[in-house]
This record gives C-alpha cells, sequence and structure tokens, in this order.
C-alpha cells in the first residue's frame, strides 16, 4: 500500500533537498510508507525488529552526511543488512519494494540535483547490498543475471 502524502505541496514549490529539516522530513516520509507496506513491514517490524527512535535518527544522519556531507553518522550497512538476511532471507522484491517507495517519497516534495543524487545513491546501496548478499546484479528495481 503506497500512501505517500496525500498534499504534496505545489508543484512551484517544489525545490532541492538542501537541509538537514528536508533531509528529516524525506527519512520520516519514507518509512512511514515503509512501515505501513504490505511486502516491507514484516522485514522492518518482524524480522528486524527496528526500533524506529533509534533508526530514524542514525537515517538522517547517514542521509545528511551523504547529500549534505555532514559529519555524525557511524554504521555498517553491510553488516546490519546481513544479520536480517541471515534470520529470514531478503528476497529480490525487498529491494524493488525499498526503492521504489524511497523514490516515490523523494519525487513527492523534490527534485533537483540533491534528490537525484538521493535516488541514485539508494541504488548504489541496493545493488551492493543485492550483490553482497543475494550474488543477484540489481541496478535501481531491475535484476540482471550474475
Amino acid at each position: 500500500m503506497t500512501v505517500i502524502d496525500s498534499n504534496p505541496p505545489p508543484a512551484t514549490s517544489i525545490r532541492d533537498i538542501g537541509t538537514r529539516a528536508d533531509i528529516h522530513d524525506l527519512v520520516v516520509i519514507f518509512y512511514r510508507e515503509v512501515v505501513f507496506d504490505d511486502i516491507l513491514e514484516h522485514v522492518f517490524g518482524e524480522v528486524a525488529e527496528v526500533d524506529w527512535a533509534t533508526h530514524i535518527p542514525k537515517l538522517i544522519d547517514y542521509w545528511c552526511r551523504i547529500l549534505l556531507g555532514q559529519p555524525g553518522y557511524v554504521g555498517a550497512i553491510l553488516a546490519a543488512h546481513r544479520h536480517v538476511h541471515r534470520i529470514e532471507a531478503i528476497r529480490i522484491e525487498h529491494f524493488d519494494r525499498w526503492y521504489a517507495l524511497w523514490v516515490a517519497s523523494i519525487d513527492s516534495r523534490w527534485q533537483g540535483p540533491t534528490a537525484d543524487t538521493a535516488k541514485a545513491h539508494a541504488a548504489q546501496i541496493g545493488a551492493v547490498l543485492a550483490r553482497r548478499l543475494l550474488d543477484i546484479d540489481w541496478h535501481g528495481g531491475t535484476t540482471r543475471p550474475a
């Protein structure tokens, strides 16, 4: 179920991601979708048992480092996902859905070079995780034989 924001800003006010507040809003919008998603909720809620009060600030810090060059994020993305994958296998449809929700969350409010970078970086994360966890070549919603 994709909800995204039912009241996006008027098209004339759409701008690029440029502040920590923008990234906060993006992360909250995106994970609100994940929590209610038929495909991803199980992985995040039941398998990974994500503590959102801890996870959201880490993700905001991560994306602020990637998009704004701000220090603050410390973490091991592959190790965290590998741990979840060992509990219950992450499947290619999880990558596809995660990326589709991420792109929809960005496109609902932002456009510009930084928004494009956020989408491209998410695709790169997905590609690395798909290769390392599933031994599959995944490219932003497309899968190619390894």
